[in-house]
């Protein structure tokens, strides 16, 4: 499974945030915000969504690509970029993760911001390699993933290796939900190089419940490597 439908309804029923979260900021700031013509810079976020990321980074001058498979948040993407950033540069495209209709060395920087975590363990290998086909070499990744141990893991129908259709928590009826095992990291992520790996939690409600995540930056490796 690559693209559930349930994220229509969800996108179509509920408003979503309209900001980017601190660690994607400072990854974009920390790596990016010298570039000498920001609009040269090309940014792709797989699972876009409705967009805050990519509104952030039109702002900021860079070049935005979101892919996703549902219309309504590719929709409410265009409709905030054109109206408050008419200028922007980039494009919106209607896809699967697996299959990304860009020619290789395309892009400067990915963004995988919960996405791929909602795909099964095999299929998010598969979406991680075709992610480095389209980017440049030397170029650079960002991934926000739930990791084990997040409320949620094992509650609900299981659905592969670390994943279920959970029935608690925040991830509750939005689809499968994969949870990610430090020492598979390196698995998900082989044709890069991991720069940095860090885990926050934070607690939810009243019954100190933990929300774990994985925030990784990786480069991609010469194809001369594998």
């Amino acid at each position: 499974m690559v693209w559930d439908p349930v994220w229509e309804k969800i996108f179509a029923s509920r408003s979503w945030g309209r900001y980017p979260g601190e660690e994607l900021v400072r990854f974009v700031a920390r790596n990016f915000y010298d570039a000498p013509d920001r609009a040269a810079v090309k940014f792709l976020e797989l699972g876009c969504g409705p967009g805050p990321n990519l509104w952030f980074l039109a702002r900021e001058g860079f070049t935005a690509y979101g892919i996703d498979g549902s219309p309504t948040a590719l929709g409410q993407a265009r409709a905030r970029l054109n109206q408050e950033i008419p200028n922007w540069h980039g494009a919106l495209v209607q896809g699967e993760l697996l299959h990304l209709p860009f020619p290789d060395n395309s892009f400067d920087a990915l963004i995988d911001n919960e996405a791929v975590s909602c795909n099964s363990f095999e299929d998010a290998c598969r979406i991680y390699a075709e992610a480095r086909r389209v980017l440049k070499p030397g170029g650079k990744l960002f991934v926000r993933t739930f990791a084990t141990g997040c409320w949620g893991e094992g509650t609900g129908t299981p659905a592969g290796h670390n994943a279920w259709f959970v029935s608690e928590g925040p991830l509750a009826g939005e689809g499968l939900a994969r949870f990610t095992q430090e020492e598979e990291i390196p698995v998900l992520l082989n044709k890069f190089d991991l720069l940095e790996h860090i885990k926050m939690e934070i607690t939810r409600n009243s019954d100190n419940l933990p929300v774990k995540e994985w925030v990784l930056i990786a480069t991609s490796i010469s194809r001369k490597a594998y």
